[in-house]
Formats: structure tokens, sequence, C-alpha cells
């Protein structure tokens, strides 16, 4: 995850698990491969979820996150499912100072994940990194959702997607909701809220919050733009519908200028 967003580690597959959308994202991406062997490096990478299933397709993938409690977690999937470390290459770092020393195929950033920078100046320094990272003719992936203008009228909203996951690693069953705030221009204070039973009958409370800004399709041409970046073809959904005003995504292929 980028560094300004924190999730409650244990909870992040249970809390996903089933989610349509992220059923749809990594298989669409994947359409988008060549059949050869390709190297990707995944920016907030979390728990794995997108960079397992790629290095068992046979790709040479590195993933890269700031949380040591989600890479613990993907490092364990991995090696339950038998992928070995120089198929999928875990490594903690900060992504705005990132320099591997080495350039890749693909630069992905999935589900939302780039939208946690939330400045100016963190974004020109995520995507220079990614530019770093880029073969000549490589490729960068970024995954957004499009900003929803109904949403983004209310100063305030809270309870959003209340819904109730088991976390097994913990044999808790885990109620959750989220609040989103606006705090300044773009900018939203996300807070998940999660509460349970422990053993003894007793409810227990927990939050996590961060602040994550928004980009309209314009916006993110000009950003990949003023950074050597140039988008290929832009889709709406994971279906490869193209992008619309009404379209949920906005889901770049990107290549160096």
């Amino acid at each position: 995850m980028p560094r300004h967003y924190r999730h409650v580690a244990a909870y992040y597959d249970a809390e996903y698990a089933g989610s349509k959308m992220l059923e749809q994202d990594v298989p669409f991406f994947m359409g988008q491969l060549p059949k050869s062997r390709e190297s990707i490096l995944e920016l907030a990478v979390g728990t794995g979820r997108a960079a397992i299933p790629l290095a068992q397709a046979g790709h040479r993938v590195v993933g890269v996150d700031f949380a040591r409690d989600m890479l613990a977690i993907a490092q364990r999937k991995r090696d339950a499912v038998g992928v070995s470390e120089r198929e999928l290459e875990l490594v903690y770092g900060d992504v705005l100072k990132l320099d591997l020393g080495r350039t890749f195929d693909w630069v992905c950033i999935f589900f939302n994940s780039f939208l946690t920078f939330t400045t100016l100046d963190e974004q020109d320094r995520a995507l220079q990194a990614v530019v770093r990272h880029l073969k000549p003719r490589g490729r960068f992936w970024v995954d957004l959702f499009q900003p929803d203008l109904g949403m983004l009228a209310n100063p305030r909203l809270d309870g959003l997607e209340p819904h109730a996951v088991y976390v097994p690693e913990l044999n808790r069953t885990v109620a959750m909701t989220t609040s989103i705030r606006r705090v300044g221009s773009q900018v939203q204070h996300v807070t998940f809220h999660y509460a349970w039973f422990d053993d003894f009958g007793r409810e227990r409370r927990e939050k996590t919050e961060f602040e994550m800004t928004y980009l309209f399709p314009r916006e993110l041409q000009m950003l990949l733009e003023r950074n050597g970046l140039r988008i290929e073809h832009m889709w709406g959904n994971y279906d490869g519908s193209e992008l619309t005003l009404r379209s949920p995504r906005m889901i770049a292929r990107c290549c160096r200028k």
C-alpha cells in the first residue's frame, strides 16, 4: 500500500473477498499482456492479490509495499501456492523514493492505490518512480475510480457499504462500514469502522483512517504527460468498454513519450 494508506492487514483479504471488481481487474490486465513472459513491477502490492496470479501465469513479478504486515501476508500466500521468490520478489520500500536499479516491461498500480498520493508533489514523485523503472518500450498500467459527482456533492457520508466478514486468521466475524469526509480541494478523509464481539461477549471497535484524492480524466492525462508518459488507451470498465461520463473506472495503459 502507499505510505499514507494503512489498512488492518488481517482484514484486507476477507474484506474484499467476493468483490466483483477485484475478480475482474487482474484478468482484464492479463488480457492486455503478450503471450511472452513479461517482467512486471507492481507498486503497492499489498497482500499479493494481483502479484501472485501474475506470477502463476509465468511472468516475473516484483511487488513493492510500505506496509510490512501486508508484505508478511503476501509472503505467506506466495509460499502456500508454491510460487518461488524468484518468480515473485517482495520488496519493502517507499514508492516515492523507489530506485531498484532495474527496469521492467510493465509497471502497475491497481485498485485506486494511486489516489492515496494526495498532493501534486507526491503524484509527480510516484510517476517519476514509474518512469525510472520502465524499459524504453515499457508500459504503465493505472486503475482508478472515476469521480461520482453525486457523492462528491456531500461534505460527509457515513455508514457506507455496510457488511460483515469472517476473518479466519483471527476466528472473528467483523462488521464494517465506511465514512467519507471532504477535507480540502479534491481530498477526502476516509475512515473504515470495524466492530466485533470478543470471547466474553464484549463489543470491540477499531478504525483505520487515511486521505484519498480523486482525479478527472483530463487531470490524469495532464499529470501523466508532465511526467513523460502518454496514454495509449483508456477504458471505462473491466469489460473493455470505452471511457464515458458514466463509466465507473478510468483504466489507462500508458507508454513513455
